[in-house]
């Protein structure tokens, strides 16, 4: 009865307080007359909730507090703020409840028909917004080209998204969007047109969201808050001089009944100490969070010398916090980057949330500068040695340290920014990634920064359908433009030859990558670029891009499964100390000028004699075997081998098939999985020998009557060069496609076993001489070999 009269008193506003151990604080949309006993208040918004917590808290600092979110959408009036006050505090969904906060805020709405099925409101007095919901579904913002779920770039583009012509028919051109991917495709810019110079042409605006300049790509572009291009239904624009604005519907939308809303926030929670006192132990649970402001013109910052800037913020965002958790959420349609781990972290878990089509990156671990020795921003700067801080590891405590991202579904983020990952990971120190499905992302799934400071664990996570909208990278990816890099290769060379272990005074920590599943259709499924450093790499199974080393120092890669594809190993350092051993690769090393083959590359599957022979030439593999790794059931993707396969004479050892990705029952349900691929054909006809890549040109044996017909041989002999690639000594050499190796050193080449058992006598050599047959007529030329 006492207990019921405190309760009492509360809900009516008292302001008594009377001490207790614990305090529940409810909320809910429609308050109740009666509350359950477990809570000691209730109120209908989030925010007036922490603010009680707040108030509590003050007369009593060891009190434990929880609050209770019950049924219902809560839009918040502004983001809510957890500080060192609230420690300790959980804020989460009554179990079995459907919960929601949101960034956006109801519009009252007046709509009235105009013209051509369009429809016209006023919005004076309202908040600005910068994303239209009706009925809960965010609507798109007038754009040219129409908005397309099937077209591959940004949903619709087009190359005269700006043109004069184009622009020449907009009464206002100032306040457009203009969107393009880099010139490389190495993600995307965003500008404001401001005005229209002599030329008619766009006066732009921003552009600094990519820490790789280039000019915007000439055909990857769409423009959008465009009054003129608002000509397709589910299209809005807001006219600001005349504070109207202007909306096309569906033709089954009832409008007038319909529930309208403007996205007003870009944060929706913080968890932020201070340095003298962190913010620890706060828990977020079980709540959908959807609907944030779109950040692509906030400030960018650059993050060392990787590709990245990026804009320090989130829906959720924590900084100088510890042992923080957020659990089974979810969280979609928010217009920039998800969870942001900045600066001072420790200890933080994300676990067993649902995370789709959002903005940005999902989730991101960001040191700050200030943390890190002698550090460089853009591609081009370095210090010099003399200047350089030589001590290891970091100068602060100013990043994000042992945290785990564990059990998270992911997938069709990057929306509008394309510069993003599902995990994104700079100026860190052992972060795990662990069980997490990524996919359908514009870039790559997991990325990497730098090399700063390692430790990292990625393992058992399944990442897909990655680089869908940009190039030159993978699945996985990373850079190491650590203090050792330098843009000038010679120089590079030099430093890390006067001071070897320089390429660990950034990477001081191995970062294991294992037991992940990687596909990637349009890069390679793992990535590591520039001056990747210090990583150990096994029991991967990648299904399609294969693996990619650029220059780095001691990566381990042992026991993976490479399927269609190999190692592409690409200017590695003289004694780069790298290892690779024991992996089952389906062809031939992809090298490009290569210096040296680190301490070990030895003891691999190849698929045929041909592939192996090719690396044997460089004197290496030599107890390496070839033949079919005999597969348990590549139809259901399970790659181990069977009992008496070949590939267990070199070492390989199964590993686990089985455990990749989500596990999490209910997320594990609905999440998708790699398309299973198809073997790769390794020549052009059923009885043809198989190509093999050499001096990043593709060749093979001339082994049928029909082939001597077509290139006009005496005999079916030879080695015909099918592809030459880019920058292959070979068209230095002047080697042309469908040349024809007749001889080598003045000996007969028979066929490519031939071949390399020929360059395997002159190994060493710079060059060889070779004659050929081109066009029916035999040439003579020298081949440079490096």
């Amino acid at each position: 009865m006492f207990r019921l009269l405190i309760i009492l008193l509360f809900t009516l506003g008292c302001s008594t307080y009377i001490s207790a151990q614990s305090v529940n604080i409810y909320v809910g949309a429609n308050l109740n007359k009666e509350i359950d006993a477990m809570y000691s208040y209730q109120y209908s918004s989030v925010n007036e909730a922490v603010e009680k917590a707040y108030s509590l808290r003050k007369q009593d600092p060891e009190l434990d507090l929880k609050i209770f979110v019950g049924q219902g959408q809560y839009n918040l009036d502004r983001p809510i703020l957890l500080n060192s006050q609230l420690n300790g505090l959980s804020i989460q969904a009554v179990k079995g409840e459907q919960v929601s906060i949101s960034g956006a805020k109801p519009l009252p709405l007046k709509w009235k028909k105009e013209k051509q099925g369009r429809y016209v409101a006023s919005v004076k007095g309202l908040p600005k917004f910068d994303q239209l919901i009706i009925n809960g579904k965010l609507q798109t913002l007038a754009r040219y080209p129409n908005y397309s779920e099937d077209a591959k770039y940004w949903n619709g583009t087009a190359e005269d998204a700006i043109s004069p012509e184009r622009i020449a028919t907009w009464k206002h051109p100032e306040g457009a969007i203009f969107h393009a991917m880099h010139g490389g495709k190495w993600g995307g810019f965003h500008y404001r047109i401001t005005g229209v110079d002599d030329n008619g042409e766009a006066i732009l605006e921003g552009g600094k969201q990519n820490n790789r300049p280039s000019r915007p790509h000439k055909e990857i572009r769409f423009v959008e808050n465009v009054f003129e291009e608002l000509d397709a239904a589910g299209e809005w624009f807001v006219d600001q001089q005349k504070e109207k604005i202007y909306y096309m519907p569906a033709a089954d939308l009832d409008l007038k009944n319909a529930a309208c809303e403007g996205v007003v926030l870009k944060n929706l929670i913080s968890i932020r100490g201070t340095e003298a006192k962190k913010a620890k132990d706060i828990t977020v649970k079980g709540i959908k969070f959807q609907f944030t402001k779109r950040t692509i013109f906030e400030p960018y910052e650059q993050l060392l010398r990787s590709d990245w800037s990026i804009y320090r913020g989130g829906a959720l965002f924590l900084s100088q916090a510890e042992n923080c958790q957020i659990s089974d959420c979810e969280f979609t349609d928010l217009g920039g980057n998800v969870i942001f781990i900045s600066g001072y972290n420790r200890n933080h878990k994300i676990t067993g949330n649902h995370i789709h089509d959002c903005g940005a990156s999902a989730v991101s671990f960001v040191g700050e500068s200030k943390a890190v020795r002698s550090p460089s921003f853009t591609y081009r700067e370095f210090e010099t040695l003399d200047e350089m801080d030589h001590t290891w590891g970091p100068k602060s405590e100013d990043y994000p340290s042992d945290c785990v991202v564990d059990d998270n579904l992911i997938y069709r983020i990057g929306r509008l920014e394309k510069q993003t990952a599902g995990v994104q990971i700079a100026m860190a120190m052992n972060i795990t990634v662990r069980h997490n499905s990524i996919y359908q992302v514009p870039r790559a799934g997991i990325n990497v920064g730098d090399g700063t400071w390692g430790g990292h664990v990625l393992e058992y996570n399944d990442v897909f359908d990655t680089v869908l909208e940009t190039g030159d990278h993978g699945s996985f990816n990373s850079w190491g433009r650590d203090r050792f890099w330098h843009p000038n290769r010679g120089k590079m060379n030099e430093l890390v030859k006067a001071q070897p272990l320089m390429p660990y005074w950034d990477a001081v920590n191995t970062t294991v990558i294992r037991n992940n599943r990687f596909r990637c259709d349009h890069g390679w499924d793992i990535d590591l670029d520039d001056g990747s450093s210090n990583y150990h790499i096994y029991n991967n199974l990648c299904l399609n891009g294969g693996l990619k080393l650029r220059e780095g120092f001691r990566r381990v890669v042992e026991n993976n499964v490479i399927i269609n594809n190999s190692l592409h190993p690409h200017v590695w350092f003289e004694h780069s100390r790298d290892i690779f051993r024991r992996n089952i690769v389906q062809d031939s090393y992809k090298d490009v000028g290569m210096a040296g083959w680190g301490d070990e590359m030895d003891y691999n599957f190849f698929p045929f004699e041909e592939s192996l022979m090719k690396s044997q030439v460089y004197g290496i593999d030599a107890h390496s075997a070839y033949g079919n790794p005999d597969f348990i059931d590549p139809s259901k993707m399970d790659y181990n081998v069977r009992q008496g396969s070949k590939a267990l004479s070199i070492g390989f050892v199964n590993f686990d098939m089985d455990a990749f990705g989500v596990q999490k029952p209910s997320l594990k349900a609905i999440a998708k999985t790699p398309e299973v691929p198809q073997p790769k054909k390794l020549a052009g006809k059923a009885n043809d020998s198989r190509a093999v890549e050499w001096l990043r040109a593709t060749i093979k044996s001339v082994d049928s009557p029909e082939e001597q017909s077509a290139y006009g041989l005496n005999s079916d002999e030879g080695v015909i060069v099918l592809k030459i690639g880019a920058h292959s000594p070979l068209t230095k050499s002047g080697i042309k496609n469908r040349d024809v190796i007749l001889e080598a050193e003045d000996t007969k080449v028979a066929d490519l076993k031939n071949f390399f058992s020929l360059l395997k006598e002159h190994q060493g050599q710079q060059q060889i001489k070779v004659k050929i047959m081109r066009n029916q007529q035999v040439e003579n030329h020298t081949i440079s070999l490096r």
